[in-house]
């Protein structure tokens, strides 16, 4: 079964701000993207373009805080840090691949929407919740709270940076880079406990 307009919406609206950036996914591109009527966006977005990317950043902060729940409470069981480390960046990594590296990071691009302030800030509430997820799952590991939040920032930092570098670059070695560097220091703070 086909998805209605507003899944094909929401889904379009994605793709297009991963590759383009929030001002560039004109509202003509996304009706034709996602195959859906002005009227049909109208009804499931009385509000327009703007609540459309609103709801498809909240859509994308759940989906983004599910694989770093799930990865912060596999942190004290994984392998090894390198593996876990490898798999917490595999979930941008292998968009990134699949689309010969255009599909870059909602998040990011709504973070740096200045002309929206509620996107903005759904931007910087998805940020702290992943990393307060996340620093959990290190503070289950054995590492102090302090130093689990600033461990879990300093990480999805890096996945940010890392997907840009690789974007520039279209090559997955920004991704290889930093699953050497993050293992090693992962180990550091591990080794204290």
């Amino acid at each position: 079964m086909a998805a209605g307009p507003r899944a094909r919406l929401i889904e379009h609206t994605i793709k297009t701000v991963q590759e383009h950036g929030v001002h560039a996914a004109a509202l003509s591109e996304l009706l034709k993207r996602s195959n859906t009527s002005r009227n049909s966006l109208y009804q499931h977005f009385p509000a327009g373009k703007a609540e459309l990317i609103q709801v498809s950043s909240r859509i994308v902060s759940r989906l983004v805080y599910s694989h770093i729940s799930t990865m912060a409470d596999n942190l004290q069981t994984a392998p090894s840090a390198a593996q876990w480390v490898r798999e917490l960046l595999a979930f941008w990594r292998a968009p990134l691949e699949a689309t010969d590296y255009a599909a870059g990071s909602f998040m990011m691009a709504a973070a740096l929407d200045e002309l929206d302030p509620t996107l903005q800030s759904i931007a910087g509430q998805a940020f702290a919740e992943w990393t307060a997820r996340l620093a959990d799952g290190i503070v289950a590991a054995g590492i102090d709270r302090a130093t689990a939040v600033s461990l879990a920032g300093f990480l999805l930092t890096t996945i940010e940076g890392t997907i840009v570098h690789s974007r520039a670059l279209k090559s997955a070695h920004p991704f290889d880079q930093a699953v050497t560097q993050l293992s090693v220091l992962l180990n550091v703070h591990l080794s204290k406990r």
